[in-house]
């Protein structure tokens, strides 16, 4: 009889998306797809389709704690997703329970907005969100967050005005940074990763879809996934954005309610059509 194998765990703490796009239920999946397995704390229950988000109901921070407390009591974590945090509250509650994880890498995925631009929160518990980026291993901004979150009030259009964003962020405390280029004009989607010093640029072609609920869900997942499996942080980054790429492709001829659709996180499936 053989040894008994550990599981590779990525513990994702996010709001959920009852539509299955976003949030808990793609993170889920993308850990999945990568061979990991995946534990959940809920942050947030929001009433949202493939239209926008109707409502959030955020989860008390000690329930927070209860849930994050009582997985890490039992199970071991490799690594963490943080995705919608809430009210102010609730991200100085996982700023808390994050920082007792020593050595674990995580990945925060700066959500201000909903995929239909309609903001979330205030300006107070978006200060409370940047309070993490000491305790993180890397912050995923898309270009909006990321001028956003430097005060900036245009999306910044070329390579040298997004590394000094990419700094700035840093300065603020976050250890790397990915600038997500989806919201660049062209055809042409530029990510920006600062990772010990070093600028990392990987540029793709922007697939033809109008499937993008979750992209960036999708995308610090995959991350965490990989950086969980022991990836260098640049590999990580790559791998990860190659997965989301092959995700949107997937789901690119998908029609699910009547908005924007999701990603297709098991594009090995792809074939299985959505009637």
């Amino acid at each position: 009889m053989s040894a008994p194998r550990n599981y590779t765990t990525v513990l994702t703490i996010a709001g959920s998306d009852g539509s299955g796009g976003a949030g808990i239920q793609a993170d889920l999946k993308t850990i999945a797809a990568h061979g990991c397995y995946g534990l959940s704390v809920i942050t947030a229950v929001t009433a949202q389709s493939t239209m926008g988000v109707a409502d959030v109901h955020p989860i008390p921070p000690a329930f927070i704690a209860r849930q994050f407390e009582t997985i890490v009591s039992d199970i071991r974590i490799d690594a963490v997703k943080i995705g919608m945090l809430g009210p102010a509250e609730n991200a100085e509650m996982v700023a808390k329970l994050i920082a007792g994880l020593d050595g674990v890498p995580v990945v925060l995925d700066t959500v201000l907005r909903s995929s239909s631009g309609a903001p979330l929160f205030s300006e107070d518990d978006t200060a409370a969100m940047k309070e993490l980026f000491p305790l993180v291993s890397l912050i995923t901004p898309n270009l909006p967050e990321a001028a956003a979150l430097t005060s900036r009030k245009s999306i910044p259009g070329d390579r040298t005005e997004i590394e000094r964003i990419a700094r700035e962020l840093q300065e603020k405390g976050a250890r790397s940074v990915l600038v997500k280029g989806g919201h660049w004009e062209g055809e042409i989607c530029h990510d920006c990763l600062l990772h010990n010093g070093e600028f990392h640029w990987f540029s793709n072609p922007k697939i033809a879809t109008t499937n993008t609920h979750g992209t960036g869900c999708t995308l610090s997942s995959a991350i965490a996934s990989g950086l969980a499996s022991m990836q260098e942080m640049p590999k990580a980054v790559k791998r990860g954005i190659e997965y989301t790429r092959r995700a949107l492709q997937a789901g690119a001829d998908w029609k699910l309610g009547h908005g924007t659709g999701p990603l297709h996180h098991i594009p090995s499936q792809a074939e299985n059509t959505i009637d």
